[in-house]
């Protein structure tokens, strides 16, 4: 009667663990986002080529190649920088005297899916006014973007000497007529 409850014990427990694997498998297999961190925007996201224009006061800009790596368009919708008081996604355009004007890009900078998304002078260019600092050519900027599902990403650009794209700044009460 031993050798029987000793047989019958050591059946049940092998069971019993051939169970607990068996279930610990299948949660695992079933659920596994829950292991695995949700992919953001900001993501598929780095920079090429990033600069900022110098400048002792006012306003300046910073330029560079966004590139998406990702399947899906991503938003740029705000930036933001220590080094300037206000910062805004900008782009030029013509005006209607024929001017060539700069204004904050409405709906933000759309990067799409396996493509880039240029900051050039002159063009579409993350807008820095009120600089709280000077910015010195071999100076470094890091700024700090915000897509549209909230996620970020940080980027360093170095600061160098510019003199073109001194368009216009055609916006609120911030900069109007300012030019940088």
């Amino acid at each position: 009667m031993n050798t029987t409850l000793t047989k019958s014990t050591a059946r049940l427990t092998a069971l019993v663990a051939a169970t607990l694997l068996a279930l610990t498998g299948c949660a695992a297999a079933e659920n596994p986002e829950e292991t695995a961190p949700a992919a953001t925007q900001a993501s598929s996201i780095t920079i090429d080529d990033a600069w900022v224009k110098s400048a002792e006061e006012g306003m300046s800009a910073g330029f560079g190649t966004l590139v998406n790596a990702g399947d899906d368009d991503v938003t740029v919708v705000s930036a933001a920088t220590e080094v300037s008081g206000m910062v805004e996604l900008h782009e030029t355009v013509e005006n209607e005297a024929g001017e060539m004007v700069m204004r904050q890009k409405e709906g933000g900078f759309v990067i799409p899916a396996g493509g880039t998304f240029a900051l050039e002078p002159g063009a579409n260019h993350i807008m820095l006014m009120g600089l709280t600092t000077p910015l010195k050519a071999g100076d470094e900027v890091t700024f700090t973007l915000t897509f549209s599902d909230d996620s970020t990403y940080e980027f360093t650009a170095p600061v160098k000497d510019y003199t073109g794209a001194n368009e216009n700044y055609e916006g609120g009460e911030s900069g109007e007529g300012m030019a940088h």
